[in-house]
């Protein structure tokens, strides 16, 4: 089982500094124990021009039998083809990817004492993998490696027999790959990507396989157009872990996506404290008048737009005329807490099938929303950049345009009969905004006006004479008649939103 690593260089930057990078002396052979073998480290050219390091792991058969032995903790699903005679030794699978990561270890966490300003620079690689299994043919290989800058991605099929070429090609092929990059970028790759075209790993898949992933993909898996796959495959095709990678790759991709930190994106559990208003009667007042709004609309399919926990969902859930409901958060930790709220695990399916609740971001389109009857935004739009705003309106009112569309936010007025509240501050450390009844209903006015609803406002909680309601309710309902040049003016944003 054999890789190499080639780099070219010049007197002023030599390609020998592969060798502080890898943190393995051009000159000397090295020898690693691995618990399958031993891996050997050797340089087979080193000069100013051009050096390469090459990785050979020599597979011990007997231990990796013995170490397969079973299907459960520590079991090899594809260790032995046939027991003592197989292909492990000889193709690149995981167990040239455990070697990777023991061997290269600083190498692939991207660190270098000796020459640190190296480590962030591209250089440029060739690397190659004379044998490669790749379940899924050439075709996959360059779908994996195409997309992540490699200027050259070379593929050549094995053949079963080169004395019979009419028995076709077997699952093997040759890699060679050519570009600049980061030294440690193409050692994650690899890490993660060579189990993934074997489909197999030589031992037992936990859950910190979830952790690992998400550590070697740092900053290229999250927006791989093949991203489903790997995780899959490299997961051992377990759902529930699969599951769990995806759900935080997507969170990643959605704070890069607004230039914002993972933890500033996933915000909407307090860590301190239940995000549920304390005086549980506020509450359970919104949750009314939302579920009278939707019952007099006539609304059976239904949307919670930044569902949080899930306690919209779970009254929803209460009422048979509401067959289909969707939560739809951007924090995974809101969604996780949502999902033991409502005890999907234990949940009848009859019941089970009434409820999804999904990942997303409120400021981007997503045509699996279209077609709804109604969508809730309780409490959400305040906790955006006025800015972003826009962005929303356009997603919910112009792209998914449900029927109704209720939307709640407090009533900053009201804020003076708080006693608890100090003078001039929101209600929530995450609240940007705070609007009186009048800026709320000149907003829900315009966009009612730019996208063809009309608007209804209702108080929610006590109405005091003088400052209003604790919470405002604006009621959305798609006009019936909306005309064609309304129609095309709507396509129109569409396809300068595209």
């Amino acid at each position: 089982m054999f890789l190499t690593i080639s780099t070219t260089g010049t007197p002023e930057r030599p390609a020998t500094d592969l060798g502080f990078l890898l943190h393995k002396h051009p000159d000397r052979a090295q020898a690693f124990s691995t618990s399958h073998g031993t891996a050997h480290v050797f340089y087979p050219e080193a000069s100013a021009e051009r050096c390469t390091a090459a990785l050979l792991l020599e597979v011990d058969p007997v231990a990796l039998v013995r170490r397969g032995k079973g299907k459960g903790r520590g079991g090899a699903p594809d260790a032995a083809l046939a027991q003592y005679v197989n292909d492990r030794p000889y193709a690149a699978s995981s167990l040239l990817s455990v070697a990777l990561a023991t061997v290269f270890k600083s190498a692939l966490g991207g660190v270098c004492r000796a020459l640190p300003e190296r480590v962030g620079a591209p250089l440029p690689l060739r690397i190659e993998v004379p044998a490669l299994p790749a379940r899924g043919g050439a075709e996959l290989v360059r779908k994996l490696f195409v997309p992540l800058g490699w200027e050259r991605v070379e593929v050549a099929e094995v053949a079963l027999d080169e004395q019979f070429p009419e028995w076709g090609a077997s699952r093997y092929v040759r890699l060679l790959l050519e570009g600049e990059l980061r030294l440690a970028d193409a050692l994650r790759q690899l890490y993660i990507l060579l189990p993934v075209l074997d489909d197999a790993k030589h031992y037992w898949v936990a859950p910190d396989e979830v952790d690992k992933l998400l550590r070697a993909g740092e900053g290229w898996l999250a927006d791989h157009p093949e991203r489903p796959l790997i995780t899959r495959r490299y997961l051992s095709h377990r759902w529930g872990l699969t599951r769990q990678a995806d759900q935080a790759l997507e969170l990643v991709r959605l704070a890069e996506s607004d230039d914002l930190d993972v933890e500033s994106v996933d915000n909407a559990v307090d860590e301190s404290t239940d995000t549920e208003e304390k005086p549980v009667p506020l509450a359970e007042h919104r949750r009314t008048a939302i579920l009278e709004a939707l019952r007099g609309a006539g609304a059976h399919r239904v949307l919670d737009l930044g569902c949080g926990q899930g306690q919209l969902v779970q009254a929803l859930l209460k009422d048979v005329r509401f067959t289909e409901i969707v939560g739809v958060d951007v924090s995974m930790r809101a969604l996780t807490i949502a999902s033991r709220r409502l005890k999907l695990d234990r949940m009848v399916e009859r019941q089970a099938d009434r409820v999804t609740l999904r990942q997303g971001s409120l400021t981007y389109t997503d045509k699996r929303l279209k077609g709804y009857d109604a969508a809730v935004l309780s409490e959400v739009i305040e906790h955006l950049d006025l800015d972003r705003l826009p962005a929303l309106e356009y997603a919910v009112f112009g792209s998914a345009r449900p029927g109704t569309v209720l939307v709640t936010t407090p009533n900053v007025e009201y804020n003076v009969r708080w006693e608890s509240l100090p003078a001039g501050h929101v209600r929530h450390g995450d609240h940007r905004f705070e609007w009186t009844r009048a800026e709320f209903r000149e907003w829900a006015g315009k966009v009612a006006e730019r996208h063809g609803y009309t608007v209804a406002h209702l108080p929610v909680g006590p109405d005091d004479p003088e400052v209003g309601p604790p919470t405002q309710l604006a009621v959305f309902t798609l006009a019936t008649d909306t005309t064609a040049t309304d129609k095309n003016n709507e396509k129109k944003k569409e396809a300068e939103a595209a």
